[in-house]
């Protein structure tokens, strides 16, 4: 009786977990399928009948939409790169060597995200105007990183960890450099989890905004582009639902995708 409580409570938590984060998702979906007129109609009915893309191909149409989109594409694909690039050897040399202020490294790995990022928002500006950045898609990008790699250096440590060391020994007796046993034994069966952390990296720089937001004018990402519309706009409402439908989706593509390897952020693969 009591297992059986137990489990009823965990469905009943987890399916609680599941509407508040679906609800809204659900409403904004229904809203980018409705007309314009459904949406200023009241009362407003929640499911459209009949649903319509007039409202997503009115943002899609919407002036600067395809090419922030094509600035959100690169911003986050060069922060994926640059995340995976320095977040695996740091994850790799956290997860096998031991080294004075090895626990310090980790504290202060996690520590970076207690401070706000809006703090920077008047230095950071400062600094990119100064070094030629602002406004670049590159600058937006370093600024990703810094904020991914927090992220990507736990996750690839965790990936490693679940590694079994007793394999690149093996492979380094039988001749191998610690190199060469790093890329032919460990870095084949922490790539699924590797995948995982990249595709991780590329959601959160999908989303980003506040970055995006004060270092960029012209060259706008999708959600700077968003957040100035609705911000100092005026944006109207099917503007607004569709825009952020919009964003919701590809994460929700890649997410999809990625469920059977979500686990191996713990070093763990499911099938």
């Amino acid at each position: 009786m009591a297992r059986a409580a137990r489990t009823a409570l965990l469905a009943m938590i987890a399916t609680l977990i599941a509407a508040w984060v679906l609800f809204p998702i659900l409403l904004i979906s229904l809203a980018a399928f409705s007309s314009r007129a459904q949406l200023y109609s009241w009362p407003r009915a929640i499911v459209p009948t009949p649903p319509t893309l007039d409202t997503i191909l009115f943002f899609l149409r919407a002036q600067g939409v395809w090419q922030s989109t094509l600035n959100s594409l690169m911003v986050a694909l060069f922060t994926t790169v640059l995340a995976v690039a320095i977040g695996a050897p740091a994850g790799y040399a956290l997860s096998r060597f031991r080294f004075p202020g090895r626990e310090g490294f980790r504290i202060g790995i996690l520590a970076t995200k207690m401070f706000p990022a809006t703090v920077l928002a008047i230095p950071l500006a400062v600094a990119y105007i100064r070094w030629g950045l602002y406004d670049n898609l590159l600058g937006v990008a370093i600024v990703h990183t810094a904020l991914a790699l927090p992220f990507a250096i736990v996750i690839t440590t965790s990936v490693f960890v679940g590694v079994p060391a007793e394999l690149e020994e093996a492979a380094m007796t039988l001749g191998c450099t610690r190199l060469q046993a790093f890329l032919r034994v460990a870095l084949p069966i922490a790539l699924p989890g590797l995948a995982a952390a990249a595709i991780f990296t590329f959601v959160l720089s999908w989303n980003e905004v506040f970055a995006a937001a004060i270092l960029t004018l012209h060259n706008r990402t999708l959600p700077a582009l968003l957040i100035n519309a609705v911000a100092f706009a005026g944006a109207p409402l099917d503007y607004r639902f569709a825009g952020g439908f919009f964003m919701i989706v590809p994460a929700l593509v890649i997410i999809f995708i990625i469920r059977r390897y979500l686990m191996t952020l713990w070093g763990v693969t499911i099938r």
